[in-house]
């Protein structure tokens, strides 16, 4: 074995066949782009959502509405879901890391306690937003709501 008889390793050199290179190439005359049209040519490119110059679907379909990307969005908390909570677990205290652990939210969820259902029990209740009625009613009981 010498210099003179040298090889790169099976598989490691791949060549890409040479498109539009004459006819003795196997890929000559069309180069793989077909016979004619807009695609055949060069410098074609089209633009997103093009459709052969019909009506592309999204000025089809109507617009209508409005999102507003600062919109916050809570998970509503019942105070029924607050009670049976304190009932279980005999506690005091609820905040947004109780209703992650009982699977009422996500960790990273923003947390409003809504006013559906009774509450009878004195809670210390910490969350990111309260309902009107909701705060009434854990107040009511001799609890407290304080927004975090």
């Amino acid at each position: 074995m010498d210099l003179s008889n040298l090889k790169p390793a099976k598989g490691s050199v791949k060549r890409e066949k040479r498109i539009g290179r004459g006819e003795g190439s196997g890929r000559g005359g069309t180069a793989t782009r077909g016979h004619k049209g807009q695609k055949s040519r060069s410098g074609y490119s089209r633009t997103a959502g093009f459709e052969g110059g019909q009506m592309p679907l999204q000025r089809r379909v109507p617009k209508f509405g409005f999102k507003n990307i600062n919109r916050k969005s809570y998970k509503g908390v019942n105070l029924d879901v607050l009670q049976s909570l304190a009932e279980k677990g005999k506690i005091s205290s609820i905040d947004v890391q109780t209703l992650v652990n009982a699977g009422f939210a996500s960790g990273n969820d923003l947390v409003k306690i809504l006013g559906g259902g009774k509450l009878d029990a004195k809670l210390e209740v910490r969350a990111h937003a309260f309902s009107e009625s909701a705060r009434e009613a854990i107040e009511k009981s001799g609890g407290s709501a304080i927004k975090i």
